[in-house]
């Protein structure tokens, strides 16, 4: 008896001890998502990935559904929590990963999005230019290596695909990837769109490696079909909405014309950290020479933005004050997408009554509207391919071994004209 009692004390102390050497985050989406301590931990501690918690995932997609204001702190955590269980499937059919590899690749998921500006991606070629936010996120990573006393080195390798396992890089970065099962499932859940949802427990427990190559079992082909029809429905019933591509276009605007005023001479309220990137031209040669952009970029945030236009509604700028209504006040642009580019002399019809009825200036009528051409194809036969493998050891691109998608549909590009332009009363 009292053998007994001891094991069973035992036990307890074990759980116990396990317990205490793991944080358990309950996600709406995956349920309880497991962080050990150590390294994992640390980084998601780190206070350049808690600002992910002030950068909404969506941007302005919740103007459309109001109930994506998910951030990219929890997308993160998805990702990473979805690398584990691709990993651990992995490792079950016998793919021998080291504990190191397992633990770096993890850390890579976690930060694979840190370098993500306020609003997704409108501060790209508005407030910067040249440098894209996987630059900054491997800058990024490269501080909090520093911070974490080098302990990122195999995951900053593997992230940059500099590391000879290369189907760890495709993890992190491929046409089906941890970072898009997570943002299709997470997107989907929050915008309501049911339609949206992906069997991605399916597609990872299929997952499988063939001369270093992630490859897809024939057996999960349907979800594969599945995954690319979701992910082209996704695109263009929520991230290219009409309404939020519309809504974008008047944030951009309004930041460009803040920077344009700035550039004139004209006080612009901002906090410090917008402030920054209204005076000055900051692009990827900046960022090297300026060793404080990046701090600066660190300290932005939406708060930042969502700030400065409550100040510009009452800015002695016409144009701005307009703009930051628009936002403000959910007065979004008209948009008429068009098949066909559009005319010249409808656009120039168009900018002509826009200063006719807001009584501003012809030349700086093109502040109130946006021509933008957007493509977008479901799979791209010239990008790193999804394989599916077949019993007999035959190797198959998606395109060809998917019986419903032909390979004209897969890799169509759809290209549509959107001309979005200020309301008249």
């Amino acid at each position: 008896m009292k053998g007994g009692l001891i094991r069973h004390l035992s036990l307890q102390i074990e759980n116990t001890s396990s317990m205490n050497d793991t944080k358990i985050i309950n996600d709406p989406v995956f349920g309880f998502i497991k962080i050990p301590r150590g390294l994992l931990y640390d980084i998601v501690k780190h206070p350049l990935f808690q600002r992910l918690n002030r950068i909404n995932q969506l941007g302005l997609a919740s103007v459309v559904y109001p109930g994506a204001r998910h951030t990219r702190f929890q997308h993160s955590l998805g990702a990473f929590h979805l690398m584990s269980e691709a990993i651990l499937s992995l490792q079950q059919k016998g793919h021998f990963i080291f504990d190191s590899e397992a633990e770096a690749v993890q850390a890579a998921i976690l930060m694979h999005d840190i370098g993500h500006g306020p609003f997704s991606h409108v501060l790209e070629n508005t407030l910067i230019s040249g440098i894209s936010h996987e630059d900054i996120s491997l800058l990024m990573m490269e501080q909090i290596n520093h911070d974490l006393g080098g302990r990122l080195n195999l995951a900053i390798a593997i992230f940059k695909d500099e590391y000879p396992k290369r189907f760890l890089h495709q993890l992190i970065s491929s046409q089906l990837d941890m970072d898009r099962l997570d943002y299709l499932r997470r997107d989907s859940f929050f915008t309501g769109v049911t339609e949206g949802n992906i069997g991605s427990a399916r597609i990872i427990k299929m997952l499988n490696v063939v001369d270093d190559r992630l490859v897809v079992e024939h057996k999960g082909i349907y979800s594969l079909e599945n995954y690319l029809t979701t992910r082209r429905l996704m695109y263009w019933q929520v991230y290219l909405h009409k309404t939020a591509v519309a809504y974008e276009k008047v944030l951009v605007n309004m930041l460009t014309r803040a920077k344009d005023l700035s550039k004139q001479g004209r006080e612009v309220f901002a906090s410090p950290a917008l402030s920054y990137f209204i005076h000055n031209d900051v692009d990827a040669k900046w960022f090297t020479l300026h060793p404080e952009a990046l701090q600066m970029y660190e300290e932005l945030d939406d708060s930042d933005i969502w700030s400065a236009m409550k100040a510009w509604k009452h800015s002695d700028d016409k144009i701005l004050a307009t703009l930051a209504t628009d936002m403000l006040d959910r007065r979004i642009f008209k948009v008429e997408v068009h098949d066909e580019p559009i005319s010249q002399e409808y656009i120039d019809e168009i900018k002509r009554q826009i200063a006719e009825k807001t009584g501003i200036d012809l030349e700086d009528a093109h502040y109130l509207m946006s021509l933008n051409t957007i493509q977008k194809d479901m799979y791209s036969i010239d990008d790193d391919s999804i394989d599916v493998l077949y019993k007999d050891g035959t190797i198959k691109d998606i395109a060809e071994a998917s019986e419903l998608l032909n390979v004209a549909l897969l890799s169509k590009k759809i290209r549509k004209y959107y001309f979005c332009y200020q309301r008249f009363k």
